[in-house]
């Protein structure tokens, strides 16, 4: 079962929607796509988080690493990690004890986040090169995998969310940060006028024009809340909960590793 709860509303229970076709998010060799469209504008990634998301995006992981209940000593993974601004909020939520190792396919991301990473305070950063889907890490090694605004980004969700579940131990976490379609139908032409209209202007002003065409087409054709749901519960998550916030346009999954 899964919990979706919203911060203006009582929790509601939904079945994990098995019986769903995940959409296909792309034709072709999505992987290369997407990593050299990111290592094209990684140089201005971090300005354009903050101007597109009103900086409301640190928030938004904030509240994810509280979901998470990350304590200190944790030894936490954050995967499809760009320059690692999830990463450096649960090495802070870690402590000096802890440490985060922040993974991202794209390796010019991971460059632009390695002085960040040097400055965190709490655990320790290590940033690395690796493949969501092809994690190079021992199983069950993790307190914590997260994901954040990634997932959606990984030529197959499935196998990604499988890896994140392997590398955590019995009882461990995986958080999914994700872009969702707004709940409340009346909201969602303003999301998409700004998603299809006023977005791509703005990213093509400060960076490439075509990552931020792609950004809305991908969050249009993503999962619903309930077949990520159970995505999650069919890799061996148990105890699914999916939060919304601001009106459903961002949702955190997380979920728990069943026990051996």
């Amino acid at each position: 079962m899964a919990t979706i709860s919203s911060p203006d509303s009582q929790p509601d229970i939904v079945t994990p929607a098995r019986s769903q076709e995940v959409k296909p998010l792309f034709s072709g060799d999505k992987e290369r796509y997407v990593k050299q469209m990111f290592a094209g504008i990684a140089s201005r990634y971090d300005l354009l988080n903050s101007v597109l998301s009103f900086n409301q995006h640190k928030a938004w992981r904030r509240r994810a690493v509280r979901i998470a209940g990350v304590s200190a000593r944790e030894l936490c993974l954050d995967v499809c990690t760009g320059t690692g601004d999830f990463a450096i909020d649960l090495a802070a939520a870690t402590g000096a004890g802890g440490r985060v190792i922040a993974a991202d396919f794209c390796e010019p991301m991971v460059r632009n986040g390695l002085r960040k990473a040097a400055s965190a305070v709490g655990g320790t950063v290590n940033m690395m090169v690796a493949n969501a889907e092809r994690l190079p890490y021992a199983s069950s090694a993790f307190d914590v995998c997260t994901v954040g605004f990634g997932i959606r980004n990984v030529a197959h969700i499935d196998r990604a969310i499988a890896e994140m579940v392997r590398v955590v131990r019995p009882a461990g976490r995986v958080v999914v940060l994700e872009f969702n379609r707004p709940r409340p139908i009346w909201y969602r032409p303003f999301i998409d006028f700004y998603l299809f209209h006023v977005l791509p202007r703005i990213g093509g002003l400060f960076s490439r024009q075509e990552a931020y065409t792609y950004l809305p087409e991908s969050m249009k054709q993503f999962v619903t809340r309930e077949q990520l749901a159970a995505i999650m519960e069919r890799s061996g998550l148990q105890d699914i909960h999916v939060y919304d916030l601001n009106l459903g346009t961002v949702c955190i999954h997380i979920g728990v590793k069943a026990g051996d």
